[in-house]
This record gives C-alpha cells, sequence and structure tokens, in this order.
C-alpha cells in the first residue's frame, strides 16, 4: 500500500510501473542502475513521491504516475485537426468520441496530410511540444511530383528561405523513385502551417501525398489510419527528456 504521505517504496513503484518483477527491481537498484532526481538510489526500502520524483533505470527516464493520458494516432487524410468543427467536417474529435477524456492534440496536421499526431489531456506537455524552442524533430515522408537531385537534396539540407522565414532541415532522402514521381523522407522540427508543402514546392517538387511518420522518438509503426494507442513509458519518458519535463 502507499503510505499516508503519497511515498511508496522504489522498488515496488519500479515493479508496478513495468521495468521488472519486484526482486529484479531490487538487482537492478542494487546494482547503481536506478536514479532519483540525479543520485543514484541502492537502498532498498527508499520511497519517493510517485508524482513528483524524476526515476531513471539503466539512463531512460521512466514517467511519473500521473491521471494524464498520452496517446499517438495514426490521423486519416481529410480529417481536421481540431477537436470539433462548426462546419460538419471531420474531425479528431469524431476519431477519439469514445474517449471520456477531455483531449487536444499537440500541434496540427493539414487537412489533407496523414500521420502521427499526438494526443494528450495534459496541456503542460502539450505545450511544450509544440514550441518551436524545443526542436523536437518531425519525419514525414511525402510522394513528389519528378525527382530530386543531388544538389536540391544538398540545397535542402542547407536551409531554404521561404517568405515567412528559412526552414532548417535536419535530414533529406529520396526513399524511392518512379516515372514522374519520388518518395522522399525529410526530417524537420518546424511546426509552421503546411511548411513541408511549401518547402518542397519551393525547390520545384510539388507534394502529392503527404505522412508525418514520426514525433521525436515516436513512430507510427504498425498503427493504422484512424488507429489509437497510448505512448509507450520509454517513449513518454524519452519526451518528457526532450522538454525538460
Amino acid at each position: 500500500m502507499t503510505a499516508d504521505d503519497g511515498l511508496v517504496r522504489l522498488q515496488k513503484l519500479l515493479a508496478q510501473s513495468g521495468v521488472a518483477s519486484r526482486r529484479k527491481c531490487e538487482e537492478l537498484m542494487l546494482d547503481g542502475q536506478v536514479e532519483v532526481d540525479g543520485e543514484v538510489v541502492t537502498r532498498l526500502g527508499t520511497k519517493v513521491d510517485p508524482r513528483t520524483a524524476v526515476i531513471r533505470v539503466a539512463g531512460r527516464r521512466l514517467p511519473p504516475v500521473s491521471p494524464h493520458v498520452y496517446l499517438v494516432l495514426n490521423k486519416p487524410r481529410g480529417v481536421v485537426s481540431t477537436m470539433s468543427d462548426p462546419e460538419g467536417r471531420r474531425h479528431l474529435g469524431d476519431l477519439v468520441a469514445d474517449r471520456p477524456e477531455r483531449l487536444f492534440h499537440v500541434g496540427r496536421l493539414d487537412t489533407d496530410t496523414s500521420g502521427l499526431l499526438l494526443l494528450t489531456n495534459d496541456g503542460d506537455f502539450s505545450h511544450r511540444m509544440a514550441h518551436p524552442s524545443f526542436e523536437v524533430d518531425k519525419t514525414y515522408v511525402a510522394e513528389v511530383a519528378g525527382t530530386p537531385t543531388r544538389a536540391t537534396l544538398r540545397r535542402l539540407q542547407e536551409g531554404v528561405t521561404l517568405e515567412d522565414g528559412p526552414v532548417a532541415v535536419s535530414r533529406v532522402s529520396v526513399v524511392s523513385q518512379g516515372p514522374g514521381k519520388a518518395i522522399v523522407e525529410l526530417v524537420i522540427h518546424e511546426g509552421r502551417n503546411r511548411i513541408v508543402r511549401r518547402l518542397l514546392d519551393h525547390v520545384g517538387h510539388p507534394v502529392r501525398r503527404l505522412t508525418r511518420t514520426a514525433f521525436g522518438p515516436v513512430s507510427l509503426g504498425q498503427l493504422r489510419t484512424g488507429e489509437l494507442r497510448d505512448l509507450t513509458r520509454e517513449e513518454l519518458g524519452d519526451l518528457l527528456d526532450l522538454v525538460g519535463l
């Protein structure tokens, strides 16, 4: 049982969080693999506050116990990135209508762009994840007209200036190509409106289809269009670290 003061034994918390069995968690502690608030903790029976302690196991962040939910959605093309829509268009709220939480989306995707969106009821997390100062990488796969040359890829990598300022591209590559088209993967941390489409159009390769496949360390994997899943413990821990929570 959790003590009246809200503290809980560390090895019990680790086991309840799915790290390993309680016996194995004790071994991890004794082996110096567990940190709490930056300090290695080897004393069995040490109690921590599961809501506020910053815990790491073998260097990986363990998210705190929280009433919040953190979800990954594979947004279908044609769905508006809002939780409701006065014009009656299909929107994100339609896809999570059976969820009891009041969810909101982290950033947005264009209506005609599919792929990974994060949904949460944690306002601080949402704000930080969407804020440009944290520079969370986002990975996109685009079908474009024509095939970008090496010179074009280099130009993108070196940075392109659009009408609303420069755009930094972390990585870009041609995944495959066919008659009159190519599949391009690029990684940017920008969140400006239609930024990927404007960027590729600017260098002469208009986007025909666009999907976001990853947000920081979180990827779509086998998640099908329109489906939801919870962030894994590892994914959430990595994201909390990325944005300093």
